[in-house]
């Protein structure tokens, strides 16, 4: 069984005990969330779509890690016009552990 679930605007294919690298979270490590905002339920016998969520369903989740993601460069450029800006960007994430799905039935 998996389910879609939406966090921080982003739509996961959650599993239990599957690992979610999610947008950064301000939870300690070890610290467990909920998520109430699930879009989907796909099992062996049929697949639920919510409206837009499904009611009663949730996800549990324990906070892992924090980190910064690979790093990107952001280059500015107008040709003949001397105008150049070089930024870099790393993104922080959050590694979620799934570790209970709840389906209404």
């Amino acid at each position: 069984m998996y389910m879609l679930v939406e966090i921080k605007g982003k739509q996961y294919r959650a599993e239990k005990g599957s690992l979610l690298k999610v947008d950064k979270i301000d939870r300690e490590k070890g610290e467990g969330v909920e998520f109430d905002s699930v879009l989907m339920i796909a099992d062996d016998k049929a697949t639920r779509f919510g409206k837009p969520y499904i009611e009663g369903a949730r996800i549990k989740a324990v906070v892992e890690d924090h980190g910064l993601g690979k790093k990107i460069t952001v280059f500015k450029f107008k040709k003949r016009k001397n105008y150049r800006r070089k930024q870099g960007h790393r993104q922080a994430f959050t590694l979620l552990r799934v570790q209970d799905m709840t389906a209404a039935d």
